[in-house]
């Protein structure tokens, strides 16, 4: 009866722990974490209903052969951490070799983050050039009370990150809209820049975009450099619209007249859509009331549903 219950204690010991709802990103995740976990809980009830542990060799919760998959997670080292405003930060995470992430446009990925004993896990899009070889960039905002912000800001060189992914995206083909307007708030250009990359990059593309970035103040834009030098190209315009400035005569003037002081209302969408050189295909990337406010402008800009995409 000893050995029985022994044994009935391994394979509890081997039963996939269920996850808790701080472990869902939220971000619709195929395979969810819940996914995951049926998957396991079955492939358990399988190996332990025929006593045979080999069947469980297979499950592994995290690899170390450095290459994204979607349902394990893999570590990542990470290689630089630069502060771009007071509370962003641009991480940059090595691969091996000359390997790429080899994403589609406006994907994400997943982290994973042991805060206070409790697993949180939280979706990002990396902003590095689709063709970017042996490493790979993200934006992260990090909040005062964010659980995975308390543990992102303990990064530092040489760190290991847990990621799996890639999840979602785009899919964007060259020359199919006639012009893209991305509407981004904050950390939301994330999924914005790869696509305006890969457009700027093809000569063969003839797409228009239209990007409006929204921040609180000129000092809270990120990656201005990179900005600046996309908004050179002949097909591509850059709008900053902030909530937080008064006036535009504290900005540098390459930045006055493509900017807005005030919120992105009904009104400035109306203006934005109008000055659109073709019918445009929206992009949106923000938090839930900014992509809600987005998407009942735009209707009263007379864009419809099905020319839009939410990140």
């Amino acid at each position: 009866l000893q050995a029985m219950s022994d044994n009935e204690q391994d394979w509890l010991a081997l039963r996939p722990q269920e996850p808790s709802p701080s472990q869902c990103c939220g971000s619709g995740c195929k395979p969810c974490i819940y996914d995951v976990y049926e998957r396991e809980l079955a492939q358990w009830e399988r190996a332990k209903a025929m006593q045979d542990k080999s069947l469980l060799m297979g499950k592994k919760e995290q690899s170390n052969n450095s290459e994204l998959n979607p349902d394990t997670f893999t570590a990542f080292s990470v290689s630089s951490v630069e502060q771009l405003t007071e509370d962003t930060y641009q991480y940059k995470f090595e691969l091996p070799g000359n390997s790429s992430l080899r994403l589609s446009l406006g994907q994400h990925i997943v982290l994973r983050g042991v805060v206070n004993g409790l697993e949180v896990q939280r979706a990002y899009t990396p902003i590095n050039p689709r063709n970017a070889e042996g490493y790979f960039e993200v934006l992260i905002k990090c909040y005062e009370a964010g659980l995975m912000s308390q543990y992102i800001k303990t990064w530092k060189r040489g760190d290991l990150v847990f990621w799996r992914g890639p999840f979602g995206g785009f899919p964007y083909q060259p020359n199919k809209h006639g012009e893209l307007l991305m509407l981004a708030s904050g950390t939301g250009l994330a999924p914005m820049i790869p696509i305006l990359q890969s457009i700027t990059d093809d000569e063969e593309d003839e797409t228009f975009v239209t990007l409006v970035g929204c921040f609180p103040t000129f000092d809270k834009i990120y990656l201005k450099p990179l900005l600046q030098d996309l908004a050179r190209y002949w097909n591509i315009r850059i709008f900053y619209v902030l909530s937080q400035e008064t006036s535009l005569e504290k900005l540098p003037w390459s930045y006055q007249e493509n900017t807005y002081t005030s919120r992105l209302n009904e009104d400035l969408m109306k203006t934005i859509v109008n000055s659109c050189r073709r019918k445009p295909f929206v992009l949106i990337c923000g938090s839930s009331t900014f992509n809600e406010d987005m998407s009942r402008y735009l209707k009263a800009a007379g864009i419809e549903e099905n020319s839009c995409f939410v990140f």
